[in-house]
């Protein structure tokens, strides 16, 4: 989290720079900046493909296990996550088109009060859904 933080600033910068040097320099800078990604993208396959390598090869069988189990592990937390995130999101949604309209009707009619409410809630459920989803990968691992 913190690696974003201290990122995103600086990626922002960079596009910034980026696109005024373009405007000024054209096709000078644009070749320049595709030797960089180019450079930068062979850096990134170097790397990914030591970590795919299989690490040491002094590494026993316990290790191998545990690392094995863990790899299980690490699948269901991440579908975990993506089953909150994609719940959070579309729970989000779906409670800013309801959440709008209910407050538009409610302008109009104040005695609606208990049905928007209603219908806000069922919104915010899919959340709830998410998290069910969760638990229950989380539980299985």
């Amino acid at each position: 989290m913190i690696a974003w933080l201290i990122a995103l600033p600086v990626l922002v910068a960079a596009f910034a720079a980026t696109r005024r040097l373009l405007r000024r320099r054209g096709k000078a800078v644009l070749r320049s900046i595709l030797a960089a990604d180019a450079a930068l993208f062979a850096g990134a396959l170097a790397l990914l493909l030591v970590a795919l390598s299989g690490g040491s090869a002094q590494a026993d069988a316990a290790t191998a296990a545990a690392a094995q189990s863990s790899g299980s592990n690490s699948a269901a937390l991440i579908g975990a996550a993506i089953a909150v995130a994609g719940a959070s999101i579309g729970a989000a949604i779906a409670v800013a088109y309801t959440g709008a309209a209910a407050l538009a009707a409610m302008s109009e009619r104040p005695e609606l009060f208990g049905r928007a409410m209603v219908i806000v809630g069922l919104a915010e459920g899919i959340a709830i859904y998410g998290l069910v989803v969760a638990i229950i990968l989380i539980g299985k691992s």
